[in-house]
């Protein structure tokens, strides 16, 4: 078939049949129900949002980490204090140290 001999043809068949004046009833009101009814685009809602999750997911993981801190046994039965004294003067303490370089 030929298709500008079909064009041809749906556009006289669409000039012969005049559109009809008549407008389903509440149709104005449905539209701008719809346009009003979308609420507007919050471009920090997504941020705010994802932040909120990982907030709620760090605290999570906190207390998890806690709760391991406190029921693990303890291995050494020294504390925090002495640890940190005996990392910082761990240089100062080793007389070799001083040594390492020096040629006789």
């Amino acid at each position: 078939m030929n298709v500008l001999e079909l064009q041809r043809k749906l556009i006289a068949a669409a000039r012969a049949k005049q559109p009809s004046d008549h407008v389903p009833y509440a149709f104005e009101q449905r539209i701008m129900a719809r346009l009003t009814g979308r609420p507007a685009h919050d471009p920090w809602g997504f941020w705010g949002r994802a932040l909120a999750r990982a907030a709620v997911m760090c605290v999570a993981v906190m207390l998890v980490m806690t709760g391991v801190a406190l029921y693990q046994p303890a291995t050494n039965q020294e504390t925090l204090s002495q640890d940190v004294e005996q990392t910082l003067f761990a240089a100062v303490d080793n007389p070799a140290a001083d040594q390492v370089g020096d040629t006789p």
